[in-house]
């Protein structure tokens, strides 16, 4: 099992999308902490109060991969689908 790390970053585009991050955020926070083969997970944001660094840790790739379908059929995914994400994948074959 290798672990498979997600870092960079979430960049709001206006207050509609900002807003829509700071509503569902703290909710995608709990259930990806509470998922398995979640080893950290923080969104936090930056002294660029439109940018989020985001740090993602999972066991191995079939964690990662289930924590991505989760992500996409959630509220989360869908109220910040449109945001632009700028992520570096490390792990992964």
């Amino acid at each position: 099992m290798k672990p498979i790390t997600l870092t960079g970053q979430l960049i709001c585009g206006g207050s509609d999308e900002l807003a829509a991050v700071q509503e569902f955020l703290p909710r995608h926070i709990e259930l990806t902490l509470a998922e398995s083969g979640c080893i950290s997970f923080s969104v936090e944001q930056s002294e660029d109060p439109w940018v989020w660094n985001v740090s993602e840790r999972f066991q191995d790739a079939s964690a990662f991969e289930l924590h991505q379908a989760r992500v996409k059929a959630s509220d989360w995914g869908r109220v910040t689908a449109k945001i632009k994400r700028s992520y570096s994948v490390t792990g992964l074959s």
